[in-house]
């Protein structure tokens, strides 16, 4: 497939709700496939549709030491997060040369629609854990950097800008 430029900071497409996916259908799975690659050439450990403009409730997470482990899911949620949180520096191609540490939940329990189009519900944790909360987040509109004061944000942006 092919690998996509990923919408820069402030797209206000990054900032839209995706919808939900209604069916499992081979244009989905061109998608992911398309999601996959882009993922692969950042090099990351996940992606969701709107980050490529594309504006479905689509992610794609492979958090793997070998890589080609993609857990593909439309329609993501999460049904359980653990009380224990884990910092992680996280990132996002939108929003290019900066980074921060943010607190999520170390295990989640998240469902969605498989690439078979069933229902599917898994556990996730550690830096799988991590990248699926924040491949939700972007299909919710918001970005990592959503999780920090307003101060620590709006440097984090203005440095962005300046590497830009």
């Amino acid at each position: 497939m092919t690998k996509k430029p990923c919408l820069p900071w402030p797209d206000r497409r990054l900032r839209t709700a995706s919808a939900p996916v209604e069916a499992i259908t081979e244009e989905i799975r061109a998608i992911w496939s398309d999601m996959i690659d882009t993922m692969e050439a950042m090099p990351g450990v996940g992606l969701a549709a709107n980050q490529i403009g594309v504006m479905l409730r689509l992610a794609v997470v492979d958090a793997s030491e070998s890589r080609g482990q993609a857990v593909k899911m439309a329609n993501p949620e999460v049904l359980h997060a653990s009380v224990q949180l884990r910092e992680h520096e996280e990132a996002s191609p939108n929003l290019p040369g900066v980074s921060a540490k943010i607190a999520r939940p170390r295990a989640v329990t998240v469902r969605f629609l498989n690439e078979a189009g069933e229902m599917e519900e898994r556990d996730f944790v550690g830096l799988w854990a991590t990248s699926v909360q924040h491949q939700i987040d972007h299909l919710a509109g918001r970005m990592y950097f959503d999780h920090l004061g307003k101060v620590k944000r709006d440097m984090l942006i203005r440095k962005s800008k300046k590497r830009g």
